[in-house]
């Protein structure tokens, strides 16, 4: 029986490190998995279905470095899924890794952004001293550059939908998003296979979309008139705060836009298909779910 190394994914309580356990789950033995959970008090349902599974979990807070110290113990493979909080990202990436090369870990694999080394959006500057750090360590690594998650608009469509307009800075950029789960399946496949440190992929969906297609999209699913309104970034920027959004949000959005109309979310060399070995999941197919799932619950709530 070949041995396997013993892998680790950080953030498993998140939406892409469930989904990276669970492509694990189907590839390696349950006992060699190892799940990184910041508050597992906070995550009860989580650590307690991971258990039944069989994966072991371990306290894992990239702000307290004693706590990363006693979990990378015994690991070969880590994953380290970027961080959700903006503007602290560089020290608490460079907590893991430091850790990580203390404990003697052979592998790391990071979950960077799309061509992050020339990337405009100001996301990538974290990404990039993340990188950075990653070589300046010496140990292996995998750089998995990320493009946009098809996920990621839905959470902004039920506002569209209501008021029948999306509004946007992106003109005809396009993007080429793929749904969480491919690039988390991308993830599970670079810690399972050995061939795969020194790689740098720039990740992305076999096609791509513009806002205004993606608004078709929406439309037609929905059965709702919905229009795309395109204007200029600090324009967006203000009718996000306007809306009652936090300046953050605002500013990603409106500077995501702008990076969008310069190519920034836009690949077509086909890297994520060859790492997950099947097309990836098509935009529309994410768009359409969320739409059917939001008109079947508000026809739930209207008989309630």
């Amino acid at each position: 029986m070949t041995a396997h190394p013993k892998l680790f994914v950080t953030g498993a309580a998140g939406r892409l490190g469930c989904h990276v356990i669970d492509s694990l789950l189907d590839k390696v033995p349950a006992s060699v998995i190892v799940a990184g959970i910041r508050d597992p008090l906070k995550n009860k349902e989580t650590v307690n279905s991971l258990r039944k599974k069989g994966v072991e979990v371990r306290i894992t807070d990239y702000s307290r470095p004693e706590t990363l110290a006693q979990a990378f113990t015994d690991v070969d493979r880590l994953l380290l899924i970027s961080s959700s909080e903006n503007g602290k990202r560089k020290l608490q990436h460079r907590n893991v890794i430091n850790a990580a090369k203390k404990a003697g870990v052979t592998l790391i694999a990071y979950t960077s952004i799309l061509h992050a080394d020339t990337s405009p959006l100001f996301l990538a500057d974290e990404h990039r001293d993340t990188e950075a750090a990653l070589a300046e360590a010496g140990i292996p690594f995998v750089l998995l550059r990320n493009g946009w998650y098809s996920e990621v608009y839905t959470w902004r469509l039920p506002l569209a939908i209501k008021n029948g307009v999306l509004l946007g800075a992106a003109g005809d950029g396009r993007i080429s998003s793929a749904a969480r789960s491919d690039y988390a399946e991308a993830a599970a496949t670079v810690l399972t296979e050995n061939d795969h440190a020194g790689c740098i992929y720039e990740l992305a969906g076999d096609t791509s979309f513009t806002l205004a297609e993606l608004v078709a999209v929406v439309t037609e699913a929905s059965d709702q008139s919905l229009t795309y309104k395109n204007m200029a970034p600090e324009e967006l920027y203000v009718a996000i705060l306007n809306s009652g959004q936090p300046e953050m949000v605002a500013k990603i959005l409106s500077d995501t836009d702008a990076g969008i109309q310069k190519g920034a979310l836009f690949e077509e060399n086909g890297a994520l298909t060859r790492l997950i070995r099947r097309p990836t999941t098509p935009f529309q197919t994410t768009i359409v779910d969320f739409v059917h799932h939001l008109q079947t619950d508000s026809e739930s709530s209207d008989h309630i």
